[in-house]
């Protein structure tokens, strides 16, 4: 097992940020800000497939683990990540045991799941596949994302799934799932993430939630939760330059 999942699996408070940029530079800077991790956007951002191996190359220059939130449930997204060199998968819209389920067998070689074996860049493009083999299952951090009304439902069933290191909340999609946007909606939200961190701890697993910045990552450490996802590449840009174009205009007057 490597220090990534040992420290996911382990509760250690980590805290990543996703990657959206589609560039390497991107990736460099944020691996270079003191993160534990990234997790790369392929399910909302403007990624092709061939740039997911760059950007897990350019973490790995830093020696950041980078985790691959892939674009749906299919299995060849799931393998095209861990391929490339991934650390793990953040699967979304999970809402069943059986997709939780399904997930696990994508990330996991046989017996214990089935994922294909070929000459990717993991396994040394074909010059380690032996040493990758042995040492994959016990690596790769699986995390299934939590965000819809079904998923909440089914919380105890998924957070009960062997084989699922982290459960991910949601709260964009979960808040819009359960009707519960805006002010109003606060207090449902925040029943909803609390049953769903503390069914994930009931069942011993990790709970990581979505934090649009950092004043929200200690209500939920409080909670129990201990991965976090901080923003993103795209949200610090927009909000530093925001913050420095304000301050310039200031200076100005």
């Amino acid at each position: 097992m490597n220090e990534f999942r040992k420290k996911c699996i382990g509760k250690a408070g980590l805290i990543g940020s996703f990657a959206a940029i589609p560039h390497p530079v991107a990736v460099e800077v944020m691996a270079s800000s003191g993160l534990d991790f990234l997790c790369i956007d392929w399910e909302h951002a403007q990624i092709a497939r061939d740039m997911i191996e760059t950007m897990i190359r350019a973490a790995d220059v830093h020696r950041v683990p980078a985790m691959v939130r892939v674009p749906g449930h299919a299995p060849e997204a799931i393998q095209a990540a861990l391929d490339s060199g991934a650390e793990g998968v953040l699967i979304p819209r999970v809402s069943t045991a059986a997709q939780a389920e399904a997930a696990v067998k994508a990330s996991r070689y046989p017996p214990l799941g089935e994922r294909g074996v070929g000459p990717g860049r993991a396994a040394g493009y074909g010059y380690r596949i032996p040493e990758y083999l042995a040492s994959a299952n016990e690596r790769i951090v699986v995390a299934v994302q939590v965000e819809t009304a079904e998923g909440l439902a089914n919380i105890g069933a998924i957070a009960a799934v062997d084989g699922v290191d982290v459960i991910f909340v949601g709260p964009g999609d979960l808040s819009v799932s359960i009707d519960a946007i805006g002010p109003k909606g606060a207090d449902r939200l925040n029943d909803a993430i609390r049953t769903i961190i503390m069914a994930t701890i009931k069942h011993n697993k990790t709970a990581g939630i979505f934090c649009a910045s950092p004043q929200a990552i200690s209500r939920w450490a409080m909670m129990g939760a201990s991965f976090f996802v901080l923003a993103s590449d795209t949200m610090f840009l927009g909000a530093g330059a925001a913050a420095n174009c304000a301050a310039a205009r200031d200076e100005l007057a």
